[in-house]
């Protein structure tokens, strides 16, 4: 079992492609790219911690987890409204954790923090909400699917990707 991240995904959102400027022709192809994308990398064993903004429709998020591999949990963001939250599908929601993966305290939320418990101790923030366009902090990471090639990352790979914390 590899436990992954992810957040902004925005399944079915137009609005996502022109704002973040991604690079699909349309919805269909965006979503389409994105199942394509989790499912190369997510097996049916793995876990999933999605931080937040999963589908402009919260009608279509039982059928969209249905499609996606993997147990997954999710931390509300500012577009996931309670009907989002409580989709079948999710092993769990709620809008912040602390959960340890290979011995390293992990603080996830949606949002992302200026300072976060551990933070002095080794701890690291994973977190969605700004598509990339935030100026790194130390120990911090954005998971969302802008920054990661549309899919969902490991905390192996996140920390290979900046050369620090290992």
């Amino acid at each position: 079992m590899t436990i992954f991240f992810t957040a902004d995904t925005h399944f079915g959102d137009h609005r996502t492609i022109n704002i973040q400027k991604r690079p699909f022709a349309n919805v269909a192809e965006m979503d389409a790219a994105l199942i394509e994308r989790w499912n190369a990398v997510v097996g049916p064993e793995d876990v999933v911690w999605h931080l937040g903004d999963v589908a402009r429709r919260p009608a279509d998020v039982p059928a969209l987890l249905d499609r996606l591999h993997g147990t997954k949990h999710l931390l509300r963001g500012n577009n996931d409204p309670d009907a989002t939250l409580t989709a079948a599908g999710w092993a769990s929601t709620g809008d912040y954790a602390e959960i340890m993966v290979d011995d390293r305290a992990l603080v996830l939320c949606h949002y992302p923090f200026r300072s976060w418990n551990g933070q002095h101790k080794g701890a690291l923030n994973l977190h969605g909400h700004s598509h990339g366009r935030l100026k790194p902090m130390p120990r911090q990471f954005d998971v969302g699917v802008d920054v990661h090639i549309f899919a969902p990352v490991t905390l192996e790979r996140l920390l290979s990707s900046t050369g620090k914390m290992r």
